[in-house]
């Protein structure tokens, strides 16, 4: 089995709904995400999936999220936009785009991440 990993960052705000808590107020983080693919089967270059087609896809997400107020975008609409909730965001748009992805992390902090995965 082979596992690859891209990284990148997105900066957005948020607030935390039904939290109480400092969070519940409108606050921003640089998330570093954490995007993971799995597979057995390499093509005839050895590769399991391009690094240069994985950052052009997860960019593509990412912009969708990047300097934005996430309890704005629909996807989070009477959602409280968690870090769980965006790496479950992330993962299944990328899913769309690259079957291979086995899991999505989201730090938004350097001590605190959630990950999203299908189990």
């Amino acid at each position: 089995m082979f596992e690859l990993k891209a990284q990148m960052y997105f900066s957005a705000a948020h607030h935390l709904l039904n939290y109480d808590g400092e969070c519940e107020n409108q606050h921003g983080h640089n998330w570093l995400v954490e995007a993971y693919v799995k597979g057995e089967t390499l093509d005839k270059s050895n590769i399991l999936v391009d690094y240069k087609v994985l950052k052009r896809e997860l960019k593509s997400i990412l912009d969708l999220l990047d300097h934005k107020d996430l309890n704005e975008l629909p996807y989070f609409a009477g959602e409280s936009p968690s870090s769980e909730m965006i790496a479950k965001f992330i993962y299944e748009k990328l899913k769309e785009k690259i079957v291979l992805v086995s899991k999505i992390s989201v730090w938004e902090t350097a001590t605190s991440c959630a990950s999203y995965f299908e189990g």
